[in-house]
C-alpha cells in the first residue's frame, strides 16, 4: 500500500456499525467500507458546502417549514449538477487509488448511494443551518 493510501486510511473514523458478512454485496462493501467513513470524514465540510449553496440562493431555505427543507436538501442534491458534482469530489478525493480502481467498474449506481448517504446526513443535521443562520 502507498504512503498516501495509508495515510487517507489512517485519518478515516471507524464505524462500529458498519457490518460485512460474507453475503454481502460488492457495493455494500464498498459502502460500507469506504464510503461512510468518508462521508463521515468529510462531513462538516459538505455541511459548510450546503450552507454556501444557501447564501447563493438567496437563504430561502429559511422560510421553508422542515418539511420542505428537507425535500429542498434532496432536490437541491439530486438536481444541481455543480452542487452533486462537488460533493462527489469531496468524496472521490479521499478515494485510495485501489479504491478508486474499484468505484469506477460500479459508478453509476456507487455515486447514487453517496448521494443518498450525503442527503441522508445533511437532513439529520438540518439543526445545523438554523445555528448558522443566528450568527
Amino acid at each position: 500500500m502507498s504512503e498516501r493510501s495509508s495515510n487517507l486510511k489512517k485519518v478515516r473514523p471507524q464505524i462500529s456499525s458498519a457490518k460485512i458478512s460474507e453475503l454481502t454485496s460488492e457495493d455494500e462493501r464498498f459502502q460500507n467500507v469506504t464510503l461512510r467513513p468518508i462521508i463521515k470524514l468529510q462531513n462538516e465540510l459538505l455541511l459548510v458546502v450546503f450552507q454556501n449553496y444557501i447564501s447563493k440562493r438567496k437563504n430561502t431555505f429559511y422560510e421553508l417549514t422542515i418539511e420542505k427543507r428537507m425535500h429542498y436538501v434532496t432536490h437541491a442534491i439530486q438536481k444541481d449538477l455543480k452542487l452533486r458534482n462537488s460533493m462527489k469530489g469531496m468524496v472521490i478525493g479521499q478515494f485510495t487509488i485501489e479504491e478508486y480502481q474499484n468505484y469506477v467498474n460500479s459508478s453509476s449506481a456507487l455515486n447514487k448511494r453517496m448521494m443518498n448517504m450525503v442527503i441522508k446526513r445533511i437532513q439529520d443535521q438540518i439543526q445545523y443551518f438554523e445555528k448558522t443562520m443566528l450568527v
